[in-house]
């Protein structure tokens, strides 16, 4: 432990000069550039890639106590050997470009307290060993230190997620089916869509501050049983709240708020448009005003929910200046009838029409994303989030809903790997390979090591994260512990499906749609191209010169 704590230390100021180099190619006249920054994409994409690695490393060693249990000290040197060696392959690519000596990496890869590491902690002998804990393990790995109310929920929903959630989730899957009331009804009761609404607007989260770590924790657990039936319903309540919070009127929160809790209506997000995924500030659906309200023109796409959804948040250009970007956008809530079919129209009383029709997708079944028109389509000023005031505000108002967003996408990618690493454990007990269980093999044991290790290195990031972000920070390691879990969710199932051998291709076992629901992880809620050169590598560079990141 000691020795990986010291490489990591070492580690860490390659990185800090890495990153202050790489800075220092992007600046003009002492600011980051934009013209700059693209040049040195790849770069960049390596920076924020091994800033999320060395922070997951250092903060797994972190989080054990005095006396570790053994497991979870194997698996937190397991990770952080892993870490290391990603880490220096990727600054080295970074040093490189840059013109930087590599002189420091060379000798920490030469270092002989490395490669000992390397051999004690992901050496055949150790992995095997670490394999076989994690078999006996059930998956109960990563374990965090949650208080009574935390550990509380986290039981309850796991058992929920365990008895209700999973029994119809193939169906929800095979079948292409909505989310039926049989699972909304009870998370309704449960209060699991006022998570992020305080109790004096109806919802169950505290009046004085805000609990991320319970978000995670109910999020991980509803995404065990389902990803796309239960584990990403509160995403769009929790998002809209939160811009409700952040910039509605008071009559606005009064009003929508206990209806978001209760989850009624549902609701929805529109954001993504044909032409412009991430880059919000180029978004162009046309808000034009007239009398008593905005006429609504244009295209949104990849919209969750947006056929069962009651109420939509759509961000829209109210001021026709495209040179104003993300200054001319505001937040504005569209009414609609609820639908269970996969398209519909709805035509206002005032001419306007609203069609949508959902998307096929491999996976993430029983929200359904879908392509939405509109045309002429008449929303009321007082549904203008923040009134006149909130025209403009739009952008801002999206983001402070969005860190939410992403902390929630990191707990349901930890959800869906610990499914997966359950189901691996299980099977390679059961399944017979030439005359012995195919868990007794060191290959098997191996992978089970390594999978169990990222699970864990994953959960610990995301809970401590939720920590920063309840103190009113982490707005970047947000995105750092999102980029890194959902790349971790398709590394874990996919090694799941792969000891499940055929039957792991096969539709009528969990851990195939385990697979293809982790596939969207890496591209909803931010794509994993943009939160890493965007957010993450900007961020580092811009604490690299001592600058104050930008909110993102």
């Amino acid at each position: 432990m000691a020795s990986a704590r010291r490489l990591l230390a070492k580690l860490r100021q390659a990185f800090d000069a890495g990153a202050g180099a790489l800075a220092q190619c992007c600046t003009t006249n002492g600011k980051l550039h934009a013209n700059k920054l693209d040049e040195k994409q790849v770069a960049s994409f390596e920076l924020a890639w091994a800033g999320a690695d060395l922070l997951a490393a250092e903060t797994g060693l972190q989080a054990l106590n005095d006396t570790p249990p053994a497991l979870a000290q194997q698996l937190a040197l397991v990770f952080a050997v892993d870490a290391i060696a990603a880490v220096l392959d990727r600054l080295e690519t970074i040093y490189l470009d840059v013109a930087l000596d590599i002189g420091p990496l060379r000798a920490l890869q030469g270092d002989p307290a490395w490669a000992r590491l390397r051999a004690h902690a992901a050496g055949s002998q150790a992995l095997q060993a670490a394999g076989r804990e994690v078999a006996e393990s059930d998956g109960e790995v990563g374990p965090t230190a949650l208080d009574e109310p935390h550990a509380m929920a986290q039981d309850a929903f796991r058992r929920f997620s365990q008895e209700v959630v999973a029994p119809q989730a193939e169906k929800i899957h095979r079948h292409d089916l909505t989310v039926p009331e049989s699972l909304l009804r009870p998370l309704r009761e449960m209060g699991v869509f006022g998570l992020a609404i305080p109790e004096q607007y109806g919802g169950s989260g505290p009046n004085d501050h805000e609990d991320t770590l319970l978000m995670v924790v109910v999020t991980e657990a509803l995404s065990e049983g389902s990803l796309a039936a239960a584990g990403s319903l509160i995403t769009r309540p929790e998002i809209l709240s939160r811009a409700l919070i952040a910039g509605g009127t008071e009559g606005q929160k009064s009003h929508w708020l206990p209806k978001l809790a209760a989850g009624d209506p549902l609701c929805a997000i529109a954001i993504t448009e044909p032409d412009y995924g991430s880059d919000v500030a180029g978004l162009t659906l046309k808000g034009t005003k007239t009398e008593g309200g905005w006429l609504l023109d244009g295209a949104k796409t990849w919209c969750t929910f947006a056929g069962k959804a009651g109420v939509l948040m759509v961000v829209t250009r109210t001021n026709p200046d495209r040179s104003l970007g993300h200054k001319g956008l505001s937040l504005l809530l569209v009414e609609k009838p609820e639908y269970e079919t996969h398209e519909f129209a709805y035509r206002q009383e005032q001419g306007g029409l609203l069609t949508g029709r959902a998307i096929p997708t491999i996976g993430y079944r029983g929200m359904h994303s879908f392509d939405l028109n509109f045309e002429n389509f008449f929303v009321p000023d007082d549904h203008v989030v923040g009134g006149e005031a909130g025209l403009g505000q739009g952008f801002y108002l999206t983001m402070a809903g969005m860190v939410g967003g992403r902390m929630q996408t990191a707990a349901r990618a930890c959800g869906v790997m610990r499914a997966a690493l359950r189901a691996a454990i299980r099977y390679s007990a059961d399944r017979k390979v030439f005359g012995a269980p195919l868990r007794d093999f060191p290959l098997t044991q191996a992978k089970l090591a390594r999978m169990a290790a990222r699970l864990a290195a994953c959960r610990q990031l995301a809970y401590s994260v939720a920590g920063l972000v309840d103190k009113g920070a982490g707005r970047m390691e947000t995105s750092l512990v999102k980029l890194l879990a959902c790349r971790s969710a398709e590394l874990v199932t996919r090694e799941a499906l792969q000891l499940h051998g055929g039957m792991g291709y096969a539709e009528e076992t969990a851990v195939s749609r385990y697979f293809v629901d982790a596939r969207v992880l890496s591209i909803f809620e931010g794509a994993e191209e943009t939160l890493a050169l965007k957010v993450v590598a900007r961020s580092l560079m811009e604490r690299a010169l001592g600058v104050t990141p930008e909110a993102a």
